[in-house]
Order: C-alpha cells, then structure tokens, then sequence
C-alpha cells in the first residue's frame, strides 16, 4: 500500500459518503474514517460504525483506545470487516478523550502504547499504525519524541503519522491545538533520518501539492486533512501530481455525475441527501457559480423528500454562471 498521500481522519467529517465523494476524485490516496472509539465497537452498534463501501479502498480504520485487549479485539474486527490498515489515535487533545485514557494523552505512557500496538498486530494481519504528535505539554525536546517513539517501534510498528505540532492537553480547544502550536516540520525531517526503517508520514499545515511534494523529498509521505476537506478539487491532481498516474480528463461536473448514482442508492436505502451533500460544498470553490451551489444545496437538502434534483439544479446554476459551460476539467485516474 503505497501512503505517500493520505487524507487524515477528521471527527464529524470524513464519513463513509465523504470518503467515497472522495474516491471519486483520487484512485491512489489511502483515506482514513473518523476516530472509533473501542468502547463504541465492542458496547455499541458495530456495523454502523465499521459499514464502509467497497470502492474506498484502500481504506483505514482509525481506533481510539488504550486498553490492550479491547485494541486486539478491535484490530482484529478491522481486519474481518476488510479495512487495509487499523490507526492508533495517539494525536487527538480534547477533553473527552483524555478522560477515556485514549489520544494525545497517550504520549505520556509510550509503554501503553506500545502494549496496545504489539496486542493489535498480533490479532491481525493488516498493517498497524499509530498517528501522534510531536509532543505534549511540558514535553520540550526531541529526544523526548525519540523516547515515545522507540519502544513502539519496537513492538512491530513502523508506521508513523507525525503531526508536527505539540499538543495542550490543558488550555487549547481542539481547533487551537490544531492552529496555535508552531509547527516543527525539522523534528519530523530528523524522524525519518534517524529512523530510515521507519515509514514516516508528516502531517499539519500543509495546504497545496507543491508543498506535499516538497515535503515527500525528505519523508515517506504526506497527510492532509481540512485544506482536502474544504477544497477537494485539489485531489484531483493527485494521481497526476503525487503518483505519476494520467488519467481521463475530469471535470467537477463529471464528478457530480459519477456521485449521483451512490446518491441516489443511499436514498433509497434512507439516508438523508444532506448527509452525502454537506461534504460536497467547497467542489466548486474558486468557480463562478459556487456561492449559488453551495446555497441551493444548504437551504434544500435537509428538506423532507430531498433528492437528486436538488444536486442537478445547483450544478445548472453553476452551468449558468459560466454561460453553459461545463466547469474546466483536470486529469485525475
């Protein structure tokens, strides 16, 4: 599985209907679903929160978790369900989390984590990933990073998503966190060099393809989460651009095209059209036309009833805007 370009897991945003919208746009890059807790799979309603489509693929399941018995059982249950790889959140700062002994928190105890990792790799035969920061708190130095990297590495993992800021457990809201830490992208450089057994994939602040390109000259890979979420055209460039792979040309009106037979499948089974339609909004970011696509879609898909037609008439209004013409089209597998 080749993760030189990955699209991070995001609470509340990258959904199975995202993750397939995404599909759409990128054959190559390796998406993640949102953090599941443990708790959650082995208490709650399991194939809702495991349930993904097959054109996703390849596809991640990322776990928030510290118990290593629950993590192996859940490991293990990514592995029956199909995902490609199984993610351990040791990354996340909110509150809710620290109180369940899982994300960020967990930088503090590497020994726990590196239980955790050896317990899920023995419970399955899929890669098993850990996603962190590149500290915490009062954590200062970089050999404090080497420190929680090095047992966890060697319980079996070699793979790391490096979010090169530290976390606040204490004082920053999840978004400060994401935005108030400097980032250190030298830290995560230094990773790759002193681990070059390692596969190291650097993530936070990165906004074009020209950065992730410069950045994959000194680590593995690359991970972007809401600069893909809020301009997913950009993924259409991908395959071209990160992968080397030419494709049919791509417009975003083709891309609407091709999603409307899943749309309309969804609804037939009772999803709600603004649970597919609200990852949708920024498609057309930058055209004119997007601010009355994005309208029509947010005043009509919650509605009762709502079906594709509310999709097919915000697309004519950007049609319009652009006097009939279909929106410029882009090479994309």
């Amino acid at each position: 599985m080749d993760r030189r370009f990955t699209i991070a897991p995001m609470m509340d945003w990258s959904d199975r209907h995202c993750r397939y919208f995404w599909r759409l746009l990128t054959g190559k890059a390796l998406l993640y679903t949102e953090m599941v807790t443990t708790g959650a799979l082995i208490h709650g309603d399991r194939a809702r929160f495991l349930q993904f489509n097959s054109e996703e693929h390849p596809v991640a399941l990322q776990l928030g978790g510290s118990d290593a018995d629950e993590l192996a059982q859940c490991a293990g249950w990514a592995e029956e369900w199909g995902y490609d790889e199984v993610n351990l959140n040791c990354g996340c700062p909110s509150d809710r989390v620290q109180s369940g002994m899982f994300g960020a928190c967990l930088m503090a105890q590497p020994s726990l984590v590196a239980e955790g990792v050896k317990a899920m790799r023995n419970a399955c035969n899929i890669p098993v990933t850990v996603k962190h920061r590149i500290g915490i708190d009062d954590m200062e130095s970089y050999g404090e990073l080497i420190d929680f990297i090095s047992p966890i590495a060697e319980a079996g993992c070699d793979v790391f998503i490096v979010h090169a800021r530290k976390a606040w457990l204490k004082g920053l809201s999840p978004k400060e966190n994401r935005e108030v830490p400097p980032l250190n992208y030298d830290w995560v450089y230094q990773l790759k060099k002193d681990f070059p057994d390692l596969e190291i994939i650097i993530n936070g602040g990165i906004q074009t393809l020209d950065e992730c390109k410069t950045h994959l000259s000194k680590v593995d890979g690359v991970m972007l989460g809401r600069e893909a979420y809020q301009n997913p055209w950009m993924l259409a460039e991908v395959d071209r651009q990160i992968f080397g792979i030419d494709g049919i040309r791509l417009s975003r009106d083709d891309v609407i095209t091709n999603l409307l037979p899943y749309v309309e499948q969804q609804l037939s089974c009772g999803v709600h059209l603004n649970h597919i339609t609200r990852h949708i909004l920024g498609l057309y970011q930058g055209v004119p036309g997007a601010r009355k696509f994005r309208r029509h879609i947010s005043e009509n898909a919650h509605k009762p009833g709502a079906g594709v037609d509310v999709l097919i008439d915000a697309c004519e209004m950007v049609r319009a805007a652009n006097n009939g013409m279909k929106s410029e089209s882009i090479s994309a597998a």
